[in-house]
């Protein structure tokens, strides 16, 4: 029972609007009058003119944020790899793309083979002991440079103490235009260094080095014409080069004289060494074949062959090394 007793104050129908939010603001989003301007008709699906201005500005920086990034990430392969050290940067070269007529057929696309890069020069690295030259290496440089505007540039490594002329000469004269290397297409770095195996080094966040000189020629090769479609073609190119550097180049007197007697009968045959058309057997065989010092003494079909091989004018280096 209650202590006391109060009589209300107000009747029990009496209704009481309660609130339904603590503040109250106008709707900026609402048209003003009967105008439709499109600024503020952004209910309507259309955007406002400075937020695309702002969108446009946004994707520019963005651009060229990406393109700062491939750049560094071009300086870091020299940068931030052992091949940092380099003393002396003896020569660079520009070739551009020969309007003559090439013997490969085929056609390649850099950003298909190497990715695309913007901002950054597609550099090769390769390191080689001056004590053997990769002269199978020059002769594709000459075909890259026939293809490619090649930024080719030797260094020497700190591991090595004496070069001669003549290697540091190879890949060419400085061009006077090396410093804008944005010019360029690719790029061709040849180091001597005191290295137990020939490696290139391409993209070192994204590829492993690949070592042996075969293995390179095989890569440098892709880049001009690609690998004959039908399989057999293919294994019989692959066969030859193997051929070339494990017997001609190293192997006894009497694997090389065994060698040349098939190399006499293959282009008995065919043109050249693998059939109808100039491929990487060619390059392989013929420096292998100057490499072992018994240019002068091969048969009769595999002379005829190398005078072939010299008309076309790209293994000039090589054999200017080998003399």
């Amino acid at each position: 029972m209650p202590m006391f007793q109060v009589k209300p104050v107000c009747g029990g129908d009496v209704k009481i609007d309660l609130p339904t939010c603590m503040y109250k603001l106008p709707n900026v989003h609402a048209q003003q009058g009967n105008s439709c301007s499109s600024e503020h008709a952004l209910q309507n699906g259309e955007v406002d003119p400075a937020v695309k201005v702002l969108e446009a500005r946004q994707d520019e920086i963005l651009r060229k944020l990406y393109e700062l990034k491939a750049a560094v990430e071009g300086l870091a392969k020299t940068v931030n790899t052992p091949d940092a050290d380099l003393d002396v940067t003896v020569s660079s070269s520009f070739s551009s793309q020969s309007s003559s007529s090439t013997m490969l057929k085929g056609s390649t696309d850099l950003d298909t083979l190497l990715g695309k890069d913007l901002g950054a020069l597609r550099d090769i690295v390769i390191n080689a002991n001056p004590a053997q030259p990769p002269v199978t290496l020059l002769v594709l440089h000459s075909l890259l440079c026939q293809r490619y505007q090649v930024l080719s540039t030797v260094h020497v490594h700190s591991s090595v103490s004496n070069v001669s002329p003549q290697l540091l000469s190879c890949l060419g004269p400085r061009h006077p235009d090396s410093y804008a290397r944005h010019l360029f297409q690719l790029g061709f770095t040849l180091i001597w260094k005191d290295v137990p195996k020939l490696e290139m080094k391409f993209s070192v966040r994204n590829m492993c080095p690949i070592e042996g000189e075969a293995n390179v020629a095989r890569f440098l090769f892709k880049l001009l014409a690609p690998y004959p479609s039908d399989h057999a073609a293919a294994t019989l190119v692959d066969s030859w080069v193997d051929t070339a550097f494990f017997q001609l180049a190293e192997g006894s007197t009497k694997e090389r004289a065994a060698v040349l007697r098939a190399l006499n009968s293959a282009l008995g045959r065919s043109t050249w060494t693998a059939g109808p058309e100039f491929s990487l057997a060619d390059v392989a065989c013929y420096c292998c074949v100057l490499r072992s010092g018994s240019a002068a003494s091969v048969p009769a079909n595999v002379q005829r062959w190398i005078k072939a091989c010299e008309n076309l004018g790209h293994f000039g280096p090589a054999k200017l090394l080998l003399q």
